[in-house]
């Protein structure tokens, strides 16, 4: 009688390189993996709790296991964890994943489009995509304080604008912090307005005790004009000013730079690209309004005072002007923050 005998399953070869790209959702993750210089395989699901295990499993197949994925609202907490398990991970920009304008756009493809972009980077090709720098934890939670510091005042404009949208159908004007004033109101209107009132006095109390906590990011010695809330905004958004090699990295980053649209003969300058942080972009420009005001003898207000001082200046050259003001501005902090320059080189009065 002949009998069947179970066959040995075959070796898997080792690859020199795995990649594995990630289209991250809430409840799963669409993946697909490449072996070295091999095709995209067909994309597999997993659940957030049984990735990790698969992971662990590639590491045993491979000499190095990459990993890609968009940044997004899942922030790094799991940069984090398959950095622990061994894994390079590249946190890139979010970009619409669709080279071909075929109008089919599917976790699949996504998947699919980022491990061939993931591929070309490893070859050699630095623009295939746009790394995202991965904060420390340290530097995340320092960061979010300013983040929630700024909710927190939008939240308090919107409960502001609440009472002033009610009064104002009964043909009242609130103006200013009414809530802190004594109003003669209707007294079926009184109870009605007490409700916002009571939110934005408890979002007010939030909303001290976090900046505090910002402002004691800041060092006691700043420029004058600058103050602790902006330099301890400006800090937490940054992270680490070391991290900025040269003046354009830091420029690009604020956003700040003006887009350019050239083709053979023809050039355009465009407005800026706003590229980059915009919570940064904002502090800066507030920031340039008050250098003028407190350090007119600066090396980067005096550059631009012809036009910022001129009151015959058009508006259009004063924005203009105090844009690039901004971006100096970014430059300059970055040399003093770190040790580039010095405050007397810049000019600056120190208090």
């Amino acid at each position: 009688m002949k009998t069947n005998t179970p066959t040995q399953p075959e070796t898997q070869a080792r690859s020199h390189q795995l990649k594995l790209s990630v289209d991250w959702h809430v409840e799963q993750f669409r993946v697909v993996r490449m072996c070295d210089g091999q095709s995209p395989q067909p994309a597999q699901r997993f659940t957030p709790a049984s990735f990790l295990p698969f992971v662990q499993k590639q590491l045993t197949l491979a000499d190095k296991v990459f990993v890609i994925y968009e940044a997004g609202p899942g922030g790094f907490h799991l940069h984090r964890q398959l950095t622990a398990l061994g894994v390079t991970v590249y946190l890139v920009h979010p970009v619409k994943l669709d080279p071909q304008h075929k109008g089919v756009v599917t976790d699949k493809t996504d998947a699919r489009e980022l491990v061939l972009k993931l591929d070309r980077y490893l070859g050699g090709n630095l623009k295939a995509m746009s790394v995202v720098r991965v904060p420390t934890e340290a530097e995340e939670q320092r960061r979010t304080l300013s983040r929630q510091r700024e909710q927190l005042r939008r939240e308090r404009q919107r409960l502001a604008a609440q009472g002033r949208s009610l009064a104002l159908t009964q043909g009242l004007r609130l103006k200013g912090e009414w809530w802190q004033h004594t109003l003669i109101l209707p007294d079926w209107l009184k109870p009605r307005l007490e409700v916002w009132r009571k939110l934005i006095e408890a979002v007010e109390e939030q909303l001290a005790a976090l900046t505090q906590q910002v402002e004691s990011l800041a060092p006691k010695v700043r420029p004058k004009g600058l103050g602790s809330l902006t330099l301890g905004t400006l800090r937490a958004e940054l992270c680490d000013w070391s991290r900025f090699q040269n003046r354009k990295q830091i420029g690009s980053y604020t956003g700040l730079c003006g887009g350019v649209s050239s083709s053979g003969q023809s050039h355009c300058d465009l407005s800026i690209t706003k590229a980059g942080n915009p919570r940064v972009r904002w502090t800066l420009i507030e920031l340039a309004w008050r250098m003028v005001r407190y350090q007119p003898q600066s090396k980067a207000v005096q550059r631009w005072k012809h036009v910022l001082l001129n009151p015959k200046a058009a508006a259009r050259q004063k924005k203009r002007a105090l844009v690039a003001l901004a971006r100096q501005l970014a430059v300059d902090l970055w040399r003093w923050q770190t040790g580039r320059m010095t405050p007397e080189q810049l000019g600056w009065t120190m208090v």
